[in-house]
């Protein structure tokens, strides 16, 4: 049985507010950074120091909020960040990024 793809909004539903909400928790921003030199990582491989349950809502939350992309490789997810949403957002993820404390 094939899974259904994963759901990612179009560029033009991607919210500000839906955004901001997703950077203010400190494992989602610990996602983000571990993911903005560009790689695509394996959901498995993000050792943020919570449970699995509790990791896949955080990864929802990004995705819902159009900041990760999401894709199958057999039976590994890949993740990430959708590079369209700089389009959306110049710059957004950069300055957030670039603000955060060092031990983030």
């Amino acid at each position: 049985m094939a899974q259904e793809p994963y759901f990612h909004p179009d560029l033009d539903a991607i919210s500000l507010a839906d955004v901001l909400h997703a950077l203010s928790d400190p494992v989602r921003l610990a996602i983000v950074k571990s993911l903005a030199p560009g790689e695509e990582t394996a959901w498995n491989a993000f050792m943020v120091g919570v449970a699995p349950s509790t990791l896949s809502h955080h990864m929802k939350v990004l995705r819902n909020a159009g900041i990760i992309a999401n894709r199958r490789d057999g039976m590994r997810c890949i993740v990430s960040l959708r590079p369209e949403l700089s389009a959306r957002f110049p710059d957004l993820l950069e300055t957030v990024l670039r603000l955060l404390p060092e031990a983030a």
